[in-house]
């Protein structure tokens, strides 16, 4: 069967967008495990942004490195009803040593979504192949 230009785009797009979202969530993944590995726990100090409201979901966390320096860095997870972080409270994180900007917040990491990624992307491709050979 003959799906023409519009059938090879949506094969071409769906592949595209399938590996882009697979290796998303497995370079996610793999940041993961590598903080988790050679991180340097430390306690962060939550403090709340002087911002709008909307952009309050995201607070600082404040933390002092092995060599003294203080470091101050968004929270790479969202402060929730479930999982609140609380200005003045304190949550315990892993900085990468290299990059101190690159944090873990313990307990938090995500891995699900990283996860859902990296399988979404499988699925797309997936797909797109079996588009491409009933359709092309």
């Amino acid at each position: 069967m003959g799906g023409g230009t519009a059938g090879f785009a949506v094969v071409v797009f769906g592949a595209l967008g399938g590996v882009v979202a697979y290796l998303a969530g497995a370079v996610g993944l793999r940041d993961l495990r590598r903080l988790r590995r050679v991180g340097v726990p430390v306690r962060a100090l939550v403090r709340e942004r002087a911002a709008a409201a909307e952009d309050r979901a995201r607070p600082l966390l404040q933390f002092e490195t092995e060599d003294g320096r203080v470091v101050e860095v968004f929270s790479p997870v969202p402060s929730t009803t479930r999982h609140p972080l609380p200005d003045g409270g304190y949550v315990p994180v892993h900085y990468d040593p290299a990059d101190p900007r690159q944090v873990l917040v313990d307990g938090r990491e995500r891995a699900g979504l990283e996860y859902g990624f990296a399988a979404l992307g499988l699925l797309m491709v997936l797909a797109a192949i079996t588009l491409g050979a009933t359709v092309l």
